[in-house]
């Protein structure tokens, strides 16, 4: 009988005991001249001391404001200088930073401000077509006749204080700059108390989960989550203080501000911002000009990046690592990167939100293969296995619901007992909804979300399966497969395709093709080619838009 699908991650290294603002202590103490932050848009290089003090006078900054342990502080921005001071500024004075989605308009702005209570947001004028301080005008017009940090709303009643980052202040709100000002020699004493009170196992950070169904839940991240998951991240692409790690992906969710940010902080190395959002153009020069040691990205920027008809007068030959993460990883844009990018220590992990994020990473000492068909081995200090619908472990080799337990797993979701109940357990095993398989050699691999999963006929069929073949044929650039609902069979396999340019294709030539290679159950019955897919601003793609606008368009 084959071993149980449970694994741990046993490790010498310790966990750290940092909260934010010890970590950034000392690291800045014992790398004080090595560049911390450059940020190419705003034209902003600045070594760990000068990244370390700037944090100091906005964290006191904001104690100044009034602002108390404890309290909520929203950013609602794209990629800037200001949102990495503040990651680190919000926790070293004790409160809680909110990350708001760049995208979200104000519907959605109300319910998540509202939803954790914030008592202050940072937010930009405008960035591209979101207008940002118009939408909270619109939502809060009381903030034209408020005094700076008076704010009375009656949409927004927990909101106070408005942060703009520009230059100069609109009505009610004070400019960024006053924050730093305001960081005189008695606001950093009064930082100095508040720091000496805080605990690793405070609420740091609320990130909210983006959900297909429901309104969106507040994960609540502790300093010891974050932390320790940005160096286990680092120690898998062994960070260094010589690295470089170009970062374009958006801070308000995991990947930028934990894959990116810390587990660079946590080793020394330097954060490198190419703009506000992603920009291929910008990132390549970004990588050549800075001589980037890795670079992050989703599959579709890594697909983007190489299919630029620029590519090729790009110098990226000081690329040697990086993560692909976010959504499933194509096999062939992996080799790739590790050839045409020069990305051979590049790494695939694996995680979400309600977890710090990652669970799974491979690592520099797993052969190419193991890196190209599993998201790798879980990370230490870390449980996972793989249960039935009855809650039973399955055994290796065996697909199953992934559950995590460990140092990773979220506090809760902000104010929602029930929504925390439903996905931890009285165990403390974060119950996923991710469906995966773990091999006698520990490696996992991720088949597909359990609401993904398409059963046609009794035939259970994984839509990666499926994506991962077809990303095998010479004109696909790239594909989604999921259920559309069927009377006959439940559901049937629908495939969008977005081909390579200059390419033509048809239905018939692509099942023609899978009905050589694939069970007959696993064909997609339809076949659909599109320019691109809907996707959130993290590049998840958004399966449920598509199985809507198929269902809808089908009639079914």
């Amino acid at each position: 009988m084959r071993a149980p699908s449970y694994v741990q991650g046993v490790s010498r290294q310790s966990l750290l005991g940092d909260t934010v603002g010890s970590l950034l202590d000392r690291i800045a103490a014992t790398h004080p001249d090595r560049p911390a932050l450059v940020v190419r848009s705003q034209q902003v290089r600045l070594s760990y001391r000068q990244f370390h003090a700037e944090v100091e006078r906005v964290a006191a900054g904001l104690l100044a404001l009034g602002l108390q342990r404890g309290d909520r502080i929203g950013i609602w921005a794209p990629n800037r200088a200001e949102w990495v001071i503040l990651q680190f500024a919000a926790p070293k004075a004790g409160l809680i930073l909110v990350n708001i989605n760049p995208a979200y308009r104000v519907h959605e702005l109300e319910f998540a401000l509202n939803k954790v209570s914030c008592k202050a947001l940072v937010l930009p004028r405008r960035f591209k077509s979101s207008h940002y301080l118009d939408m909270l005008n619109d939502l809060a017009p009381e903030l034209a006749d408020s005094r700076p940090g008076r704010l009375a709303s009656s949409r927004l009643p927990g909101l106070r204080d408005v942060i703009l980052l520009d230059e100069t202040s609109a009505p009610g709100t004070h400019a960024w700059h006053e924050l730093a000002a305001r960081g005189d020699a008695q606001a950093i004493e009064h930082l100095r108390r508040i720091e000496r009170e805080l605990g690793f196992d405070d609420p740091v950070n609320i990130q909210f989960t983006s959900g297909t169904t429901g309104s969106p839940k507040g994960a609540t991240l502790t300093h010891h989550n974050i932390i320790n998951n940005g160096y286990f991240i680092g120690e898998a692409m062994r960070l260094t203080e010589q690295d470089r790690l170009c970062i374009p992906v958006p801070f308000y969710h995991c990947f930028g501000m934990v894959l990116g940010n810390l587990a660079c902080v946590t080793h020394g190395a330097c954060m490198v911002i190419p703009g506000e959002g992603f920009d291929v153009l910008a990132t390549l020069e970004a990588v050549q000009e800075e001589r980037c040691t890795g670079l992050h990205g989703v599959p579709t920027m890594f697909i983007a990046e190489l299919e630029h008809p620029e590519f090729r007068r790009f110098d990226l030959s000081s690329l040697r690592t990086g993560i692909m993460a976010g959504s499933p990883c194509p096999i062939e844009v992996m080799r790739r990167v590790v050839g045409e990018m020069h990305m051979s220590e590049v790494t695939i992990a694996y995680g979400m939100t309600e977890t710090s994020p990652v669970s799974f990473q491979t690592t520099l000492d797993d052969p190419l293969e193991r890196r190209v068909d599993s998201v790798g081995r879980i990370h230490p200090h870390l449980e996972v296995k793989l249960v039935d619908e009855q809650g039973r472990i399955v055994p290796r080799g065996t697909t199953g619901e992934l559950c995590t337990r460990g140092y990773s797993v979220m506090l809760g979701y902000w104010d929602d007992d029930a929504r925390t109940r439903e996905a931890i357990d009285e165990a403390r095993w974060m119950h996923t909804g991710d469906l995966a398989v773990i091999d006698d050699d520990g490696y996992c691999t991720i088949a597909g979300r359990l609401k993904d999963m398409i059963i046609r006929g009794g035939e259970n069929v994984y839509p990666r399966e499926i994506e991962e073949f077809l990303y095998t044929h010479p004109k696909v650039q790239d594909v989604q497969v999921f259920g559309v609902p069927d009377a006959k069979f439940g559901e049937q396999v629908c495939a969008w395709i977005r081909l390579r340019e200059g390419c033509d294709s048809s239905e018939a030539e692509i099942q023609s093709y899978c009905r050589h290679h694939l069970a007959y159950f696993k064909v997609p019955h339809y076949v659909r080619f599109v320019d691109a897919f809907p996707m959130t601003v993290t590049g998840k793609v958004q399966k449920y838009l598509m199985r809507e606008a198929m269902t809808e368009e089908l009639l079914l």
